[in-house]
């Protein structure tokens, strides 16, 4: 019982307790000063989503929902509000059961008096947001644990941006109950009932005729991956180059593209998004911050099976934000309902030669210049993950 507790006390207040540096010039108590707090925050924390909307300021108050889901179900509910009070401000919540039933008793709330607000910082009495851009906000927690010790956390917040790219081509995938197994059959529950989608456009070089190419895909997703199932129909495999970091676009190979936020802009030579090439022997590469290809075969677990001319590509994603770093350990973001994801598929089409001929991919593309999919996450499609 102490450990929950001490967990819903550290997913209710945001943070607490941190020092503010004693040069930072002290602001107004006035809500103007934290309007950077408002907005739609996202934390994977504890084995779990956090998810908190704060209004605008409007009328003398701040008010933010929240809301604590684990293992695809609701634990509990709040609402906060921040007032101006007798010139300073006051953090005030209530906790709801996944039920709508209150924790607290009717008129009793959990308070949190103002102490100071900085450019960056707004520090409550057991509570402190700090600004770290337009879209991040870190939260630092004390907390006691079973030896009456205090501990400190950092959780960082990320918020949903307003101004996104244009949402077009937008896909509704199907969550999977049960992870697909990445073994090429796909005789699995998930498989059976998505639809499938056309692999049609033509990005570069001539349209192909049938019998040289015919494609077409599905999805699925969990909270650790999205799932892709390819089935592309070339009457010519061809996998040139031995090295899998040498022109590794003109071998024959399926390439996703992946805007973990759906954000778009570009991603050349940053993490922004990513295009993964996946190859017939499994390995993945995409372009490194370095500008050079690099493999990120642990972002992609793949399987292909080819009877005839007919391959069958079953495909497992991990999805990173743009805080990837490519010289330190990273963690998977987890995926849950309504989120969107910038997605893309292509397919690079060899016909024996030293290049590639053909290159077909999912979404249309306005303009003379088609092959941008590698620079510009603002062509790709939206993906609306549902349940």
């Amino acid at each position: 019982m102490k450990k929950i507790m001490i967990y819903t006390i550290i997913l209710t207040v945001f943070s607490v307790n941190i020092f503010c540096n004693a040069q930072s010039k002290n602001l107004e108590p006035k809500l103007e000063n934290i309007a950077w707090i408002s907005g739609t925050w996202h934390c994977e924390v504890f084995g779990g989503h956090a998810e908190e909307i704060w209004s605008e300021p409007s009328n003398g108050s701040m008010m933010a929902t929240f809301k604590f889901t684990n293992n695809n179900r609701v634990s509990f509910y709040e609402i906060e509000v921040i007032r101006e009070v007798e010139n300073t401000l006051i953090l005030q919540l209530k906790h709801f059961r996944s039920d709508l039933k209150g924790w607290e008793s009717k008129d009793d709330t959990v308070d949190f008096p103002l102490i100071e607000i900085t450019k960056n910082k707004a520090v409550f009495e057991g509570l402190t947001f700090e600004k770290v851009s337009d879209s991040e906000m870190n939260v630092y927690v004390d907390i006691e644990n079973d030896k009456g010790e205090t501990e400190t956390a950092k959780f960082a917040y990320r918020k949903k941006l307003d101004k996104r790219k244009t949402i077009k081509q937008l896909i509704k995938v199907q969550y999977a109950e049960v992870a697909p197994t990445i073994d090429g059959i796909a005789n699995e529950t998930i498989w059976q009932n998505a639809l499938w989608r056309p692999l049609d456009q033509t990005w570069l070089g001539e349209q192909p005729t049938e019998e040289d190419f015919k494609g077409k895909y599905k999805l699925a997703w969990t909270e650790d991956a999205l799932y892709l199932l390819a089935e592309i129909q070339d009457d010519k495999l061809i996998d040139i180059y031995q090295d899998p970091l040498t022109t590794w676009w003109d071998d024959d190979c399926l390439e996703v593209f992946i805007d973990e936020d759906n954000s778009g802009g570009e991603h050349q030579y940053n993490h922004n998004a990513f295009a993964y090439h996946i190859a017939l022997d499994g390995n993945v590469v995409d372009m490194s911050t370095k500008k050079e290809g690099k493999l990120y075969n642990s972002h992609v677990a793949s399987k292909v099976i080819t009877e005839g001319t007919t391959s069958v590509w079953e495909v497992k994603i991990s999805l990173f934000d743009d805080a990837y770093d490519d010289n330190d350990s990273n963690t998977p973001v987890k995926l849950y309902a309504n989120r969107n994801i910038g997605f893309a598929l292509a397919y690079c089409d060899n016909d024996n030669s030293k290049t590639r001929e053909n290159f077909i991919g999912s979404v249309e593309v306005q303009g003379v210049d088609k092959n941008r999919g590698w620079i510009d996450a603002g062509i790709f499609g939206t993906l609306l993950l549902v349940k």
